[in-house]
């Protein structure tokens, strides 16, 4: 590539190091979070199939929450990241109540929907169809995680009130160290109290449902500490809590952009819970080689992930300073950073995807079967890169209703009725199933393409 296409299509070196600036410290914590995430699996894996099988399952109902979590804030992070860019420390606090409001409302939703009908959603993951494994202990295995999983989601929800506000106004190292430390302090309780080390007792799934939701709130402590110790780099904390109270012109205008992305989350999330749901028709061996493959692909996807997180605040901080000309030739290059980015990590799960499943204690059949998940899984990568990243331009620009449709109608259309008649009327290989729907995706790409070269999203939402 010659130096005039690479600047065109990456940009020169101080805008890449501009970028990974911001995008490294949330790979980072993503990545140390997500390798945690495998040696939890891998801690209860070793306490047997239906254990590891119950937490998974119980690990996609509160992914649902927390993407929801994830939405809910993500509409006033919008505007959080353009009031960051005019100087409005106000408009900052505003935001901040308002994510509160909704990450309160949203947690006790959760709450009740999981207490209350806990046990038949988990049920919905275990088929009598399933050859090997207990369902019955799987399914007392994942009730008994979940009921201690549920003392750890305010302390989520607060922590990542201040970590997203943090990082919208450009502070990405201090979440990345409250992540660090959290998953620490995961990890070492999962030893300790999975296993009964150093005179700890042996609680087994109770014990990595324990550390978890410790780590919680440790993370929260920090964070918090952190954010009003450090007045003079956080001004927007200053009459933070002197009142709750938001405008009802904002509080609209909020609601109105933040909506359509909360409702995205819960769709999508819901609707990545009905694929994997339609896969567990094929057995709780596939339950468990999908939990493998999963974990370990999620780890590897923390860099395109990442890459969206910095291409909504670049290009939302640029658009709120009204450099409208600058934030479109950045979300080209962002685009492609991040497609190539992803490219490279899908080289490197392809030649890892034999080797992680070995540290499982099952069944060779499973492992074999992950195996193959996880190179499918890398092969689609550079795809599903190029669609986050078209979301999060779009989601930069306010066009909240548009991510809607780009992300969650495109999934419920497209992907789920494949997964749907495929489970259910086919017998189609499960390899093959995962091919199929990803192929479906292919259509979502061209729509957010289209939606991006367009500029539909170049606008200031704050002025």
């Amino acid at each position: 590539m010659s130096i005039s296409l690479r600047e065109k299509y990456l940009g020169d070196r101080s805008f890449r190091r501009m970028v990974l600036r911001i995008a490294v410290p949330v790979m980072v914590q993503n990545g140390i979070t997500n390798f945690v995430s495998l040696l939890d699996n891998i801690m209860v894996g070793q306490v047997g199939t239906e254990p590891m099988s119950g937490v998974a399952i119980v690990n996609q109902l509160i992914f649902v929450y927390s993407l929801c979590i994830f939405g809910g804030l993500a509409g006033a992070g919008i505007f959080t990241a353009q009031f960051y860019g005019q100087g409005d420390h106000e408009g900052i606090r505003q935001t901040f109540r308002y994510k509160l409001w909704i990450g309160v409302l949203l947690t006790l939703a959760a709450c009740a929907v999981l207490m209350a009908a806990g046990e038949p959603l988990i049920g919905l993951y275990l088929n009598e169809s399933a050859e090997g494994g207990d369902l019955a202990s799987t399914l007392r295995f994942g009730q008994s995680y979940l009921r201690i999983m549920l003392i750890g989601l305010p302390a989520f929800m607060l922590a990542q009130a201040y970590a997203s506000s943090l990082r919208e106004c450009g502070e990405t190292l201090l979440p990345m160290r409250a992540g660090i430390a959290a998953v620490l302090v995961n990890l070492v309780g999962n030893w300790l109290l999975i296993y009964g080390h150093w005179g700890f007792p042996k609680l087994g799934v109770d014990g990595a449902a324990i550390a978890t939701v410790f780590s919680r709130y440790v993370e929260l402590l920090i964070v918090v500490l952190w954010t009003h110790l450090h007045k003079e780099k956080n001004p927007w904390v200053t009459g933070l809590f002197s009142t709750m109270r938001i405008p009802f012109s904002r509080t609209k205008e909020f609601f109105r952009k933040g909506f359509p992305l909360l409702i995205n989350e819960a769709l999508w999330s819901s609707g990545i819970a009905t694929l994997n749901q339609c896969y567990s028709m094929r057995g709780l061996s596939v339950v468990t080689a999908q939990n493998i493959s999963s974990t370990i692909t999620n780890l590897f996807n923390v860099v395109f992930i990442s890459m969206g997180t910095a291409i909504a605040i670049i290009l939302g901080q640029r658009l709120g300073a009204n450099r409208l000309d600058e934030a479109k030739d950045s979300a080209r290059k962002l685009i492609v950073m991040s497609i190539v980015m992803s490219a490279a990590t899908a080289l490197l799960l392809i030649c890892a995807a034999p080797f992680f499943p070995r540290f499982y204690q099952t069944g060779a059949d499973i492992r074999a079967l992950a195996t193959r998940l996880m190179i499918v899984n890398a092969v689609f990568m550079p795809m599903n890169a190029f669609a986050n990243a078209c979301y999060f331009t779009l989601r930069s620009g306010g066009k909240t209703w548009i991510t809607f449709l780009f992300d969650s109608v495109c999934l419920w259309v497209l992907c789920i009725p494949v997964a749907f008649v495929l489970s259910r009327y086919t017998q189609m290989y499960i390899v093959w199933m995962l091919v199929c729907v990803n192929c479906a995706e292919l259509i979502k790409c061209a729509f957010g393409f289209h939606l991006v070269r367009k500029g539909v999203w170049v606008r200031n939402i704050v002025s």
